[in-house]
């Protein structure tokens, strides 16, 4: 008899010691759902089990080891149902949580949950539940279905080296959980370091370029009265201007003045992005989502999270891409390409475009509702035909920037120089200008620039033959404006009807009304 009860004992460690080796040896879930499956069946006759993941605050449990094999598993609602975490505020559970020892349940006790879908207890089957623990922390609930408790209890040494032995691997799991989150939550911040590194060195070259805006006209005083007033804020502000006024320079100026200047204002160049990688830069991708995804990269909003987004050229996004976007800014969460989970953002947007937003719309390439979500604080930049006075401290500021660059020593302009850029129309502003002092310097032939090679132009109302035609120079919006009130006029202010100024300007009669509350035309208007 003792002979016999040694072999029993020396064949339950050889089994613990087996079934404990394929649980640490093996990584899959399914895989070690299996292996837990084969040896409860054999040791305790247990019919079918499950195990729940309990969380810190013991609340709720995750499904974690079950049987695959059920058919209920292949079905779209249980699939759903098992993603959701199960609550443990139930008597049923209470009652194991309390007990030192399984306990044995009516078979209805489990209420139409996931559980009795993959128990699938019948009439004659006993309904069992026990903690899973390691050493004091309990780790687990298991909840079986059985053909006799009185197995369990007969063989509770045996039960309770089995439940000890996945209770080793939940926490090793767990462990191992932790760790890959840490591993990539320390591998998510070397890579915004990174890049945010490299941010940083093209903000100092920027900062070291051009270290200020230039220029005391009373347009530009106006538009750094709007920027002193919006900077400190984190409302979205949306700046207008032709080419090479200077948006993302007061751009900058925001993000410096805002509570958010300790960290690198990140900017997307929305037209110099191809329209399929667009969304990979904003918003990221996991790796393998597409063709050359070989790693995990973080998108724009992510880098600039706590931080300010500038969006340059968002008037040439593409209209899927604006549904993304406009979603990103009204939910503030994104979701990275290819990713399955949500990813809350912190960002204060500054976008910027040279394009006529309204006509975009009215020709259906932007989005009414991303540009209300935008146009929550215009900033109109004014083009430099409207700055002449700021001309000579733009042409002083850009001389002594370039001067050395260009190996020369040049100190000054000449009247008749100046003179000529003060009466030219910069159709390219302050980039044309800068570019243009740039090609004089290299010319001059002494220390002063005397001669501007401005380019010829056939159109008389570019460059400015004398002082009265300076007087009559005016811009876009002021000929549209002056041209729009002439076929009013024409009209008697009809917009839509019969003999309408609409028709005669060929848009339809929204769209004018569109132009002539931005053109500041009231109805009535005859002049």
């Amino acid at each position: 008899m003792a002979l016999q009860q040694v072999n029993k004992l020396l064949s339950f460690k050889s089994t613990m010691l087996s079934f404990g080796i394929e649980l640490r040896m093996t990584k899959d879930k399914r895989a070690l759902s299996r292996i837990i499956k084969k040896q409860i069946a054999e040791l305790l006759e247990v019919k079918g089990f499950a195990i729940l993941l309990i969380s810190a605050d013991q609340a709720t449990g995750e499904l974690f080891f079950y049987d695959h094999e059920q058919p209920v598993t292949v079905t779209a609602a249980f699939a759903e149902m098992a993603e959701r975490p199960v609550p443990l505020n139930s008597d049923f559970y209470n009652e194991i949580l309390k007990s030192s020892a399984p306990v044995r349940f009516p078979n209805d006790s489990l209420n139409s949950n996931v559980l009795e879908q993959l128990l699938s207890l019948a009439a004659e089957d006993v309904l069992v539940g026990t903690t899973i623990k390691l050493g004091d922390k309990i780790a687990g609930i298991m909840v079986m279905n059985c053909s006799d408790m009185r197995i369990i209890s007969r063989d509770r040494q045996i039960f309770d080296s089995f439940c000890s032995q996945i209770g080793i691997v939940i926490t090793n799991i767990q462990a191992h959980k932790d760790l890959e989150a840490q591993l990539k939550e320390t591998e998510k911040y070397r890579q915004q370091l990174e890049v945010e590194k490299k941010y940083l060195a093209e903000e100092i070259n920027i900062l070291h370029n051009t270290s200020e805006i230039i220029g005391e006209s009373s347009s530009l005083k106006g538009v750094y009265h709007l920027v002193s007033q919006v900077a400190k804020s984190s409302s979205t502000v949306l700046i207008l201007g032709e080419t090479g006024t200077g948006k993302e320079l007061f751009a900058r100026a925001i993000h410096n003045n805002s509570p958010r200047k300790d960290k690198v204002m990140i900017k997307v160049n929305c037209a110099a992005i191809p329209a399929n990688l667009i969304e990979s830069e904003l918003f990221g991708h996991e790796k393998g989502s597409f063709t050359g995804a070989t790693e995990r990269r973080l998108g724009k909003f992510e880098l600039a999270s706590g931080s300010t987004l500038f969006l340059d050229e968002v008037g040439e996004m593409p209209l899927d891409l604006q549904v993304k976007l406009l979603r990103a800014l009204q939910e503030k969460e994104i979701e990275r390409v290819g990713g399955r989970t949500t990813i809350g953002v912190d960002v204060r947007i500054v976008a910027a475009t040279n394009r006529n937003l309204e006509e975009e719309m009215a020709a259906g390439r932007f989005r009414r509702d991303l540009y209300y979500r935008l146009n929550i604080f215009p900033i109109d930049l004014p083009p430099l035909r409207q700055r002449r006075d700021d001309i000579e401290m733009l042409v002083k500021h850009f001389i002594e920037k370039y001067s050395k660059r260009c190996g020369k020593q040049i100190t000054g302009i000449g009247p008749k120089a100046l003179e000529d850029l003060k009466r030219y129309g910069w159709p390219g502003n302050i980039r044309e200008l800068e570019h243009m002092i740039e090609r004089s310097i290299l010319l001059a032939s002494d220390n002063t620039i005397r001669h501007i090679p401005l380019p010829v132009v056939k159109d008389d109302s570019v460059n400015i033959p004398d002082e009265e035609a300076q007087f009559a120079l005016k811009t876009i919006d002021e000929n549209e404006r002056e041209h729009i009130l002439n076929v009013l006029n024409y009209c008697a202010g009809r917009i839509a009807g019969k003999g309408n100024a609409a028709d005669i300007l060929g848009v339809p009669p929204t769209t004018l009304n569109s132009k002539m509350k931005r053109l500041g035309i009231r109805r009535g208007h005859t002049s």
